[in-house]
């Protein structure tokens, strides 16, 4: 699978600090990962990244929440897999050849996100990222998004991955 880089769209405003769930996000210059979940697409900061591998079925681990699929072995660590497609509520889909698992390093955890495919690198500057749009809280949990990235006719949900994967509903990792 190749990743393409592309240029960033020059969208004009100023940068700006996102407020979502309480936490204030500061989107930066730098590049996204780009993954589809059904028929939206998302973004990922790159450098949380470790490798991108083709979809094997993990081993369940009993009484898990449905979101995690289970562990694999990767060159002797124990990989925690995470379906990302049940995680935020998106329609499931099959696991077919174009399903992927990205591999994070999460505060110096690995960690494996399932998605339907991967699209490419993108580079966007923060004139690139809007707000996400203020929705009720109560229904809808929208703590990890960082904002909207624009390229040319794309729009990409920009996730702060880190902070999904370590927070205490996903149980991953111990708190700090």
């Amino acid at each position: 699978m190749e990743l393409v880089q592309q240029a960033p769209s020059s969208v004009s405003g100023g940068a700006l600090a996102l407020h979502q769930g309480g936490a204030i996000h500061t989107p930066s210059n730098g590049e996204y990962l780009t993954f589809r979940l059904g028929e939206e697409e998302y973004g990922i900061d790159i450098l949380k990244v470790q490798e991108i591998r083709s979809y094997e079925q993990p081993t369940r681990i009993a009484n898990a929440p449905d979101f995690i699929k289970g562990v694999v072995n990767l060159r002797g660590v124990i990989v925690p897999i995470v379906d990302l497609r049940l995680k935020l509520g998106c329609a499931t889909a099959e696991y077919n050849g174009f399903t992927v698992v990205i591999v994070l390093n999460v505060k110096n955890r690995v960690v494996g996100a399932v998605v339907d495919s991967v699209s490419d690198v993108l580079e966007l500057n923060r004139e690139a990222i809007r707000p996400a749009p203020e929705l009720n809280a109560s229904s809808v949990d929208t703590s990890f998004i960082m904002g909207i990235g624009s390229v040319s006719e794309r729009m990409l949900i920009l996730i702060d991955i880190e902070g999904l994967m370590s927070s205490a509903e996903m149980g991953l990792m111990d708190s700090i």
